[in-house]
């Protein structure tokens, strides 16, 4: 069967509200506030670190955020961006957003706001979410235009057990990335107190000079790898069948069904990618990430990372994430903050003995096979919940 639909208006607990405007000294303090950053990072806003903006207890209560609101994007850049929804999740401290988001909070007594989230996740609501979208070089959604969008409207039942069968994949998949960075912590933990704190094996015994103890040296990045960036794609070149293309949301969450993707045949092989390259993204959002997601073709703006010999990837890994606020010191742009390729020049590591250093990727090397063989299990769950998600929102499937 297929759901009748309903206007999207009709299950809204209170009218839509575009976000918060405050100018730079408002900044810095007081409630934590949701950007298009983490709209983009994150499907489920909860807990994570954001940035903060002071408001007055009128502009709190007219502007905060709890359990169970979605998220739109009301303006953005890539159309991508323009009405992708989020959803609010058990935040634990007052939260607010910003002036390029649109709320909206549903009358939980009909709707199931998990639903609706996954609902505008589906084909069908992405779709509809498209049809609203205006603009040419800022695409963008209005709430006017968004209250009047056509919805699926099963009864309330079924919409929680939809919700709570696709829910089950997403438990899941984020209780697989909590023990992925439980594990990439503890071998960060392990390099910092060996490479920052200095108190390695046999520390007590070794004299230390200028910060760099005796038998290590330190060296630029630019001399312990090669630094190779992404092919640059032409929109013409950016299809739906073949390879997929890393750029940072891939490299931030792996491939989903946005991932633009290329045949390949015309690419050359240095830009191609496999389980286990080392990726840096150097411009706007400065990550470091090993990919996991199967082959594929790097974008422009991100640096295959190519160890010479004598230095691991998991080394490599966590000295380039120790050295990002330094990194960060050095981006230039206006729009777009990005590093200069000079500055992996500048910016150096202290390197240890060879012994050491065995020691070191002998450790991680364990722990970063738990963590590929978790991402794998994610990669199957996402698949098996992407399966099901427009089968269970047309009715296709009976719960």
């Amino acid at each position: 069967m297929s759901w009748p639909d309903v206007e999207f208006e009709s299950i809204y607990a209170s009218p839509s509200r575009n976000g918060v405007y405050k100018t730079k000294e408002f900044h810095g303090r007081g409630s934590r506030i949701v950007n298009m950053g983490e709209m983009f990072g994150y499907n489920f806003i909860s807990n994570q670190d954001m940035k903060r903006v002071e408001l007055s207890e009128r502009e709190l209560e007219a502007n905060s955020l709890e359990d169970g609101d979605l998220l739109f994007g009301r303006r953005s850049l890539v159309e991508a961006g323009a009405g992708k929804c989020s959803l609010v999740v058990k935040p634990s401290d007052s939260l607010t957003f910003e002036s390029s988001i649109i709320r909206v909070r549903l009358n939980k007594e009909v709707a199931n706001p998990r639903f609706l989230y996954y609902y505008f996740l589906s084909p069908q609501g992405r779709g509809r979410i498209r049809s609203i979208v205006s603009g040419t070089n800022v695409k963008g959604i209005r709430g006017s235009d968004l209250k009047r969008l056509p919805v699926s409207g099963p009864p309330k039942s079924i919409q929680d057990e939809i919700a709570a069968i696709l829910a089950a994949y997403d438990d899941l998949i984020e209780n697989n990335r909590r023990r992925m960075a439980l594990l990439e912590e503890s071998a960060r933990l392990l390099y910092r107190e060996w490479f920052i704190r200095l108190r390695f094996p046999g520390h007590e015994h070794t004299r230390i000079t200028d910060g760099v103890p005796e038998g290590w040296e330190r060296l630029p990045f630019s001399q312990l790898a090669g630094f190779v960036n992404g092919y640059p794609f032409k929109p013409a070149e950016l299809g739906v069948v073949g390879l997929p293309i890393v750029k940072i949301p891939e490299l931030r969450d792996g491939v989903s069904d946005k991932t633009p993707r290329n045949e390949g045949e015309n690419i050359p092989e240095k830009y191609l990618l496999n389980d286990g390259d080392l990726l840096f993204s150097w411009s706007g959002t400065l990550l470091i990430e090993f990919w996991y997601d199967g082959p594929a073709i790097l974008n422009q703006h991100l640096f295959r990372v190519e160890p010479q010999s004598q230095y691991s990837r998991a080394f490599l890994l966590f000295a380039l994430r120790e050295a990002l606020p330094e990194f960060s010191n050095q981006t230039v742009g206006a729009t777009m903050k990005h590093i200069r390729k000079a500055a992996l020049t500048t910016v150096t590591v202290c390197i240890p003995s060879h012994s050491l250093l065995t020691q070191f990727d002998e450790l991680a090397a364990d722990v970063f096979e738990q963590v590929l063989n978790l991402r794998r299990q994610n990669q199957k769950l996402r698949a098996a919940r992407d399966l099901l998600l427009p089968r269970l929102m047309s009715g296709e499937i009976a719960v």
